[in-house]
């Protein structure tokens, strides 16, 4: 019988779903916006499109991490890795130190919780018994 999902890999489901979910929201925010007097509504539901797209995967990663779905860990440790280079521009040329920070530190977090003994041993399925 296989052993339940570990925690840090539920957790680090949760967080990359929120990532998912905050960039759908974004996604709201620019169809609104494509519809106020001065936006070029063109371009504006061309980037929501995108974002759509991409947040869709993203939020698809956390939820298989959430379910347990051992799939779900590369897309979402390839996620995390891309926010770190946000993170880095935001912090550095950028100067936006505190939002470079906290991305960073989620990030981080994480990509921590996604390499806990627990979580390389479920990904690798060593939890499950020989047969």
């Amino acid at each position: 019988m296989q052993k339940p999902v570990p925690g840090a890999v539920r957790a680090a489901g949760a967080l990359t779903a929120v990532q998912g979910l905050a960039g759908l929201g974004f996604a709201v925010a620019l169809v609104v916006r494509a519809f106020s007097a001065d936006a070029d509504s063109g371009r504006v539901l061309g980037e929501a499109a995108y974002f759509v797209v991409l947040c869709s995967g993203v939020l698809a990663a956390g939820v298989g991490l959430l379910l347990g779905k051992r799939w779900a860990r590369t897309p979402s440790l390839v996620v995390q890795l891309l926010l770190l280079g946000v993170a880095w521009y935001a912090y550095g040329p950028s100067g936006r130190q505190l939002i470079g920070a906290l991305i960073g530190i989620y990030a981080v977090s994480v990509v921590a919780l996604l390499f806990t003994a627990p979580a390389r041993e479920w990904v690798l399925g060593l939890d499950e018994p020989d047969e």
